[in-house]
C-alpha cells in the first residue's frame, strides 16, 4: 500500500473511521470532501493532524477530483461513506468528464456508475482499493451478536427475507428488505437503508392494533452483500442509528451477511440492541 492515501469522503461516520485507521497505519490522507455529503467536521480534524490535508470538491466535480490526487502525489484512493444514489437526479451540475461518463452508461446503477468512476480514475493512475482495507476487524463475523437469538418466528423470516434481497440486490436496486409473518413489507431502492425500514415501521402503524387472531406484526430486517459485491465503493453497513431506526418502527430483528458487513461501535450496538430487546444475527454466506 502507498504511504499517501486518497480518502474520498462520503456521510456518516465511515471516513473518519478509516482515516483514524489509515493514519495509525502511518499513511499520509489527502480527503477529497464531497460538498454534498461530508461532514463539515473534517475540517477539524485536518487541523490537529498534519499528515491530513483536507480539499472541499462538489459531487459532480470528477476532473478537479483527478486533479487534486495527481497534484498531491496520491496513486491510491479508497472511498467511505454513503453518498445518495438520489444524487444523480438533484441540482448538482456534472462536469463535464462526469457528464460524459453518465451518458455513457447502460443504465445508473450504484455499480455501473461506481465502476465506471473507478475505471477513469484506474486510467488516471489512481487505483482505488477496497474500503475494508483498513477496517478488516470492524467485519461482522459469524453468529448470534446479542444476548437474544431470533426466535421461531424471526428465522423463518430472515430465510424467506434473504431470498427476496439476494433477488434485489442483483439487480443492484437495493441490498435490504423489511418482513412480517413470510411477507414483504418494504424494499430497498434510493432511499437508504434507515429510510426502508421507516417506511414498514409507518405502514405497520398505519395498520393499527392487531386483532389477537391476526398473523404476528413484529418486523425483521434483512440487509445482504450483492452477489458480487465490490468492496471498492460499496460495503453494507450498520451502527447505533440502524438500531435506533428499528427501535423506532418497532423491528425486533436484524440479519446480515457475516465478513460483508462493517458494524461501527460494536459494543454499543449490542448494548443498544439488547437494551430494545433486538436480536442481531450474522449469517454465513450461503
Amino acid at each position: 500500500m502507498t504511504d499517501k492515501l486518497g480518502l474520498i469522503a462520503g456521510n456518516g461516520r465511515f471516513p473518519f473511521l478509516l482515516l483514524e485507521a489509515a493514519r495509525a497505519h502511518g499513511a499520509e490522507v489527502v480527503v477529497a470532501a464531497i460538498k454534498e455529503e461530508t461532514d463539515p467536521e473534517m475540517d477539524a480534524r485536518a487541523a490537529t493532524d498534519a499528515g491530513v490535508r483536507v480539499h472541499w470538491l462538489s459531487l459532480g466535480e470528477l476532473s478537479k477530483l483527478i486533479e487534486t490526487f495527481q497534484r498531491e502525489g496520491v496513486h491510491q484512493a479508497v472511498m467511505a461513506g454513503q453518498v445518495k444514489h438520489k444524487q444523480i437526479f438533484s441540482s448538482i451540475r456534472p462536469d463535464w468528464r462526469l457528464a460524459k461518463l453518465l451518458l455513457s452508461l447502460r443504465t445508473r446503477n450504484t455499480d455501473m456508475l461506481l465502476g465506471a468512476v473507478a475505471k477513469v480514475l484506474g486510467d488516471e493512475g489512481i487505483e482505488l482499493i477496497s474500503s475494508t482495507t483498513y477496517l478488516e476487524p470492524l467485519l461482522a463475523q459469524p453468529g448470534v451478536l446479542t444476548s437474544r437469538a431470533p426466535n421461531a418466528q424471526e428465522e423463518k423470516d430472515i430465510a424467506y427475507g434473504r431470498e427476496v434481497a439476494r433477488g434485489l440486490a442483483a439487480w443492484d436496486l437495493g441490498q435490504t428488505v423489511v418482513i412480517a409473518a413470510q411477507a414483504c413489507v418494504a424494499v430497498e431502492a434510493m432511499e437508504g437503508t434507515d429510510a426502508t425500514v421507516e417506511r414498514a415501521g409507518a405502514l405497520m402503524r398505519s395498520l393499527g392494533e392487531p386483532p389477537a387472531s391476526t398473523l404476528e406484526r413484529s418486523l425483521t430486517v434483512v440487509k445482504v452483500a450483492k452477489p458480487k459485491q465490490d468492496l471498492r465503493f460499496d460495503v453494507p453497513v450498520i451502527g447505533i442509528h440502524t438500531i435506533a431506526t428499528m427501535r423506532a418502527a418497532g423491528a425486533t430483528c436484524l440479519a446480515l451477511e457475516a465478513g460483508r458487513t462493517l458494524i461501527f461501535d460494536r459494543e454499543a450496538v449490542r448494548a443498544a440492541a439488547d437494551a430494545a430487546g433486538i436480536a442481531v444475527v450474522a449469517l454465513e454466506n450461503a
